[in-house]
């Protein structure tokens, strides 16, 4: 494979990382390349694959409870695979292995910041979720406060977090089709779209769920596969590879130690919060927990989940070393052939070089692959996540006063989706050339300070009324986009200003504890008849919360 092939697929799966410090710059407009036979060949193997479980799926899915959760019918063992296909993504294996390669010790305390999240799902939510929830976490918000203003609010919110999570995933997605087949970018976000429509109408949650397993399986053997291949250079010894890594780094013992990422405690502190509280508040996540028949299956569902992940990371982190003396060490993979130099395609290529190192084109091509299978997964459950916000939330229980019929929801359900999908389709085109890193700051900034402080407070406090959840909610929204638009990022970068206002990246230490507060406040200070009301409510939901008796059950097929 041609090394201008790699360096625009890593500007490309650099699009996709979950976090703002790792999202570049302009996601680049990549030059249309010579065809990648290997590459489209499983790429090909992976759309016919997945189209066939579709038509297995549509054939399942016979009511709204089957197209938004399948039935609750999932197992814990595979609801887990299907989160950790949620949440881990080839351009984390691009990113994290980059950093590691970069910075050493700093970027493993990056890597442990996308991990910690989960207990927190695990002991605080995941019982709750999955007993007091039915299709999404509006139901568990709405559960004893007004369900109009309440579900209104939390569709919004959840659309917000979808869409500019979307934008992002459709822009790496449109460049990685257009570099594997040479397509003009519109028309590759076009068929990125029309391939996600296709699982999402067709066959609903049944079809994303196997998507997702598909492709964590495809990830988890990807990454494994080549950290034994470069562990093989070391005699399977992380001794000899830490010893190794320190003699070739240019800033040799440094590396194992905190370095400059972590200098300022601000930055850091709201990083790791936007991390650790915007996964608990992302509903495509969120989601997921109502596909396990009951509680018992949703705690299972993280614990494997977060041993998938736990492990995933981990190989991030042995790829980033031993790609240190590998590629480090390699002139052919350098600028000019100057190992202290630049790496050729850019610093986010190093797990693709190490690929290449260690197992030639041809596993190359199949990474590509992987990080093809991983853009359409994300984007299948971000597109049904936004779909049952509008359908359920706002149309069948808002509009329809939960008077509309399973068939008029259905029919919502898929003319949402594809309205999602066009907009996900234009919005992937208007932001071609743009910084995107704004976006994925706004999407767990939004999540951790809008989502998370009112679900968290709507399941564990009894004081929590309609008003407090509100106005805290949305003062976490506004300041998150605030302070978003006034960072680096946007003011800067986006606006073209000479000096940002919020001189920060991350929004989360500051709008996250604003949301808790003005929910406590608001929430003490209404004294109203339903305030009343809504507290006296509480007994009940808890019963529920701790048995799941009431709560939906799943579906045979």
């Amino acid at each position: 494979m041609k090394r201008p092939h790699l360096a625009s697929l890593g500007l490309a799966a650099l699009a996709l990382l979950p976090v703002a410090a790792f999202a570049g710059p302009t996601v680049a407009a990549a030059e249309k390349q010579p065809l990648n036979l290997h590459a489209i060949g499983m790429f090909f193997v992976f759309v016919l694959a997945t189209l066939a479980i579709t038509w297995w799926a549509a054939r399942q899915t016979r009511s709204t409870s089957d197209f938004y959760t399948a039935g609750g019918g999932i197992s814990g063992f595979q609801n887990g695979l299907a989160i950790a296909g949620d949440y881990m993504s080839a351009a984390t294996l691009l990113g994290l292995s980059s950093l590691m390669f970069a910075k050493g010790y700093d970027g493993f305390v990056y890597t442990v910041a996308f991990f910690v999240g989960w207990p927190l799902i695990t002991f605080l939510m995941a019982e709750r979720l999955r007993n007091l929830g039915r299709f999404t976490f509006a139901d568990i918000v709405s559960y004893r406060l007004d369900q109009t203003r309440i579900r209104t609010f939390a569709a919004f919110g959840s659309l917000t977090v979808v869409c500019c999570y979307l934008v992002v995933q459709m822009v790496g997605a449109g460049q990685l089709i257009k570099l594997l087949f040479g397509l003009d970018y519109p028309v590759a976000v076009m068929v990125v779209g029309a391939l996600m429509l296709v699982y999402v109408i067709f066959g609903g949650m049944i079809a994303t769920t196997w998507v997702q397993i598909i492709k964590a399986v495809l990830l988890l053997a990807g990454g494994t596969t080549l950290a034994l291949l470069a562990m093989a250079e070391f005699g399977f010894s992380y001794s000899t590879l830490a010893t190794r890594a320190v003699d070739t780094h240019a800033i040799g013992q440094a590396i194992m130690g905190p370095g400059s990422m972590l200098a300022d405690p601000f930055n850091a502190a709201s990083m790791s919060l936007g991390l650790v509280f915007g996964i608990a508040g992302l509903p495509h996540i969120l989601m997921r927990f109502f596909t396990v028949p009951n509680a018992k299956e949703a705690r299972k569902s993280v614990f494997y989940a977060t041993g998938f992940i736990g492990f995933f990371f981990l190989v991030v982190a042995t790829l980033g070393f031993a790609a240190i003396v590998i590629v480090g060490s390699d002139p052919q993979y350098f600028v000019g052939g100057d190992t202290r130099g630049a790496l050729i395609g850019g610093g986010n290529m190093v797990a693709m070089h190490l690929a290449k190192a260690v197992g030639g084109n041809l596993f190359l091509g199949f990474l590509s692959a992987v990080a093809f299978a991983t853009i359409l997964a994300v984007v299948s459950g971000l597109a049904l996540a936004g779909a049952s916000a509008i359908s359920h939330d706002l149309y069948a229980t808002v509009l329809k006063k939960g008077q509309a019929s399973e068939k008029d929801e259905m029919r919502m359900t898929r003319l949402a989706t594809v309205g999602l999908g066009i907009v996900a389709i234009l919005l992937g085109i208007l932001f071609e050339k743009q910084n995107v890193a704004f976006l994925v700051g706004l999407t767990f900034g939004v999540a951790a300070s809008t989502n998370f402080p009112v679900l968290i407070m709507a399941m564990y406090w009894k004081g929590l009324t309609t008003k407090g959840a509100l106005c805290g909610g949305i003062a976490g929204l506004v300041s998150a986009m605030l302070l978003v638009i006034l960072s680096p990022a946007v003011w800067v970068t986006v606006l073209g200003n000479a000096k940002a206002i919020f001189p920060y990246d991350h929004p989360a230490l500051i709008s996250m504890p604003l949301a808790f507060l003005v929910i406590v406040v608001v929430s003490k200070l209404d004294r109203s008849a339903r305030a009343a009301r809504e507290r006296a409510a509480f007994d009940d939901q808890f019963v529920r919360a701790q048995t799941g008796l009431g709560s939906a059950a799943a579906v045979a097929h």
